[in-house]
């Protein structure tokens, strides 16, 4: 399962963990203003926010795990299973199929306010990427500088929660983990949803606030490092990732390459019209380190 994070000490940070089976062949992705974002039931998007996070790129298309835009607005999606619920196409609706969702939200928005002026007309609409790649059962979590929320597809429509805790995680349903805040009187060490909820929660909480960028990036990954899930245990942390969402700078580690790789997507043109990525650098080398 996964964990993620909204942070801010000066900057504004944002990542998540993705714990899962085994790893796709997911980038480090850029999204230049010009690429053209194509969806399936909606004008593409020729022109509009740049933005850099992990994806899995099939058919020349970024399918977003977590981004981040130009402008700092950050978006990631969690396995949400047996509580996802999309819909059919609505003719009045904006209908955005789940893999369309970060891009649709991102490219446009500065905020989470404007997101949830997008989210008033939209429909989750239950469309595969493709008959290789069915859609994905997720929940969202949308964070700027300010605040956060989550956005839940399931049965009774689409459910919309403030998030004061700046954490989400996996089922059950997010008012049910706000619930469990309440009633926790210890932080608990397992690895289920609730659990790395709490405990993301009481971590993040109690964390210092370093005066400089390196030492920051350093406190955020420690702050995901209180839930990261070691192999044998089904599922497995395959990468840790950290946004300074202020200055669009990625940063993200591996389950065997503890080192931390930064990419800033200011160093890109962010005017083209092309994808650009960066594979994950999973294996270093040990050094031994003599007096």
């Amino acid at each position: 399962m996964c964990t993620a994070i909204s942070f801010l000490s000066k900057d504004h940070y944002f990542g998540r963990t993705l714990d899962f089976e085994y790893s796709y062949e997911e980038t480090i992705t850029v999204t230049p203003r010009n690429f053209p974002l194509h969806f399936r039931k909606k004008n593409s998007l020729l022109h509009h926010y740049a933005l850099i996070g992990m994806a899995y790129i099939q058919k020349n298309y970024p399918l977003y795990y977590e981004a981040t835009n130009e402008v700092g607005l950050c978006m990631a999606g969690l396995h949400f299973p047996e509580y996802a619920d999309y819909k059919p196409a609505a003719p009045a609706l904006d209908n955005i199929t789940p893999f369309e969702f970060i891009p649709w939200i991102l490219g446009q928005c500065q905020t989470v306010s404007e997101a949830r002026f997008l989210l008033n007309n939209i429909n989750l609409w239950n469309e595969n990427f493709s008959e290789e790649l069915p859609v994905t059962p997720l929940h969202w979590m949308v964070s700027d500088s300010r605040t956060s929320i989550v956005i839940e597809c399931v049965r009774e429509g689409l459910k919309i929660y403030e998030n004061p805790a700046d954490v989400m995680t996996n089922t059950p349903s997010f008012d049910v983990h706000l619930n469990n805040l309440k009633e926790v009187h210890s932080i608990p060490g397992d690895w289920s949803s609730q659990s790395r909820f709490i405990r993301a929660v009481h971590v993040k909480k109690h964390s210092v606030h370093p005066v400089c960028e390196s030492e920051r990036v350093s406190q955020f990954f420690h702050i995901l490092g209180s839930v990261e899930q070691p192999k044998g245990y089904n599922k497995y942390t395959i990468y840790s990732s950290c946004c300074n969402a202020s200055k669009g700078v990625y940063y993200y580690k591996t389950y065997d390459n503890s080192q931390i790789t930064a990419i800033d997507m200011r160093n890109e043109n962010l005017d083209s019209k092309y994808l650009i990525s960066y594979p994950l650098i999973k294996s270093p080398q040990i050094r031994v380190q003599n007096r």
